[in-house]
C-alpha cells in the first residue's frame, strides 16, 4: 500500500470510530418501569390463599373469611367429622374445587352478592361448629388443592352412596350438557354404608305421583302402572313409564317425590298396589362423582386423597392453586 492509500485508509477508520463514540455518548439510559406505569410487571397473586365473601343464611349477614376456613366448615357439614382423615381430605378437595369453579364461572352466588353461601340449597352445606381436629388436618393436608381437567376446575359432584356403581351425569342428574369425559360409571366399594342405605323401600300415594306428573305438564286421572324405562350404564332408571305410555325423567321424579325419601334411581322394583306406589332400591343420592361411603372404604384400605379422587374422576389432575 503506497503512502497516499495508507492515509485514505486511516481517515476512514478514524471517521468510523468517531461515529461509534458519538452514538454511545448520545444514547439515553434505559428507564426501568415504575410501579403503576403501563407495562410495569404486575404483582403475581397466584399462590396466595384468597379471602372470600360468604352469605351466612342463618343470620343473613355477609362475612369475609379465609378460603381454607370456609372449606373446613363445608367438610364438617358434608361428611361425618369422625371419618378417616383421608376420606375427609378427598371431600376437602371436592369442596374447594366446587367453590373455585363457582367463583370463576359465575362469581359465586351472585344473587346474594357473595362468593359462597352456607345455604345447602344454594351452594354447599356448612357447619363451623362441627369442625374438629380431624377436619382441620384433612383441610391442611390438601391446602390449595383442586381438581382440574384440561386446566379448568372440574365438576365435582358427590353423593352419599353409589350402591356399588356410580352414574354418568346424564343418567344420575338428567344433565343436559355434553357428558363430562371425566365422569364415568365405575365400581364403588360402598359396603360400609348403613343397612337402610344399602337396601331400602319408599312408599308414596298415587296422588303424590300424579302431582309430580302434573308439575311436568303430564296430567293423568289415575295410576295403573309404573315401570322402569330406559336404564343408564350403572343400571339406574333414567326414565319411568306411567300407564304404559307416559315417560318422565327418573331424576325428576326423584326430586319431585323428595330426594331424601326416594333415595336413588338405582331401583330393583316398583309395585303399584291399592293407593300406594312402592319403590325398592339401593344407594343414596344421584350417584354421580364421588361416593362418600365409597371414599370411607377406600380410606380404610390405605388410599391417599389423590387416589380416592382418581377412582371416581377419570383422567383429572389434582393441582395446588395456593400454598
Amino acid at each position: 500500500m503506497n503512502n497516499k492509500n495508507r492515509k485514505a485508509y486511516l481517515l476512514v477508520v478514524l471517521l468510523t470510530v468517531s461515529a461509534l463514540i458519538f452514538a454511545a455518548c448520545s444514547r439515553q439510559p434505559q428507564k426501568m418501569p415504575e410501579p403503576g406505569d403501563q407495562g410495569a410487571p404486575q404483582q403475581n397473586t397466584q399462590g396466595t390463599e384468597p379471602d372470600i365473601s360468604v352469605y351466612m343464611h342463618e343470620s343473613g349477614e355477609k362475612k369475609s373469611m379465609k378460603m381454607e376456613d370456609y372449606i373446613a366448615g363445608v367438610v364438617a357439614g358434608e361428611m361425618k367429622s369422625d371419618w378417616p382423615v383421608t376420606a375427609l381430605a378427598a371431600q376437602a378437595i371436592i369442596a374447594r374445587t366446587f367453590t373455585v369453579q363457582a367463583i370463576e364461572e359465575k362469581g359465586g352466588v351472585p344473587e346474594r352478592g357473595t362468593q359462597a353461601s352456607t345455604d345447602i340449597k344454594e351452594f354447599q352445606a356448612y357447619s363451623a361448629a362441627a369442625v374438629n381436629d380431624n377436619v382441620r388436618k384433612a383441610v391442611e393436608m390438601t391446602r390449595g388443592m383442586i381438581i382440574t381437567y384440561q386446566g379448568k376446575p372440574a365438576q365435582t359432584w358427590f353423593h352419599a352412596s353409589a350402591g356399588g356403581m356410580t352414574a354418568t351425569a346424564k343418567e344420575g342428574l338428567d344433565y343436559q350438557q355434553a357428558e363430562p369425559p371425566y365422569i364415568q360409571s365405575v365400581q364403588s366399594p360402598d359396603e360400609l354404608a348403613p343397612a337402610d342405605v344399602k337396601n331400602w323401600t319408599a312408599a308414596f300415594s298415587k296422588q303424590q305421583v300424579m302431582a309430580v306428573l302434573a308439575g311436568k305438564g303430564q296430567t293423568v286421572n289415575r295410576i295403573d302402572s309404573i315401570e322402569i324405562g330406559q336404564k343408564g350404564p350403572s343400571g339406574r332408571a333414567m326414565t319411568l313409564v306411567i300407564n304404559k305410555n307416559i315417560n318422565i325423567s327418573g331424576p325428576q321424579m326423584r326430586l319431585g317425590l323428595g330426594s331424601t325419601e326416594l333415595k336413588s334411581m338405582l331401583l330393583d322394583k316398583i309395585e303399584v298396589t291399592g293407593d300406594r306406589v312402592t319403590f325398592s332400591g339401593r344407594g343414596y343420592g344421584h350417584g354421580v362423582g364421588l361416593s362418600q361411603w365409597g371414599a370411607n372404604k377406600l380410606a380404610t384400605m390405605g388410599k391417599t386423597p389423590e387416589e380416592i379422587i382418581a377412582h371416581y374422576f377419570t383422567g383429572v389432575t389434582v393441582e395446588k392453586r395456593w400454598n
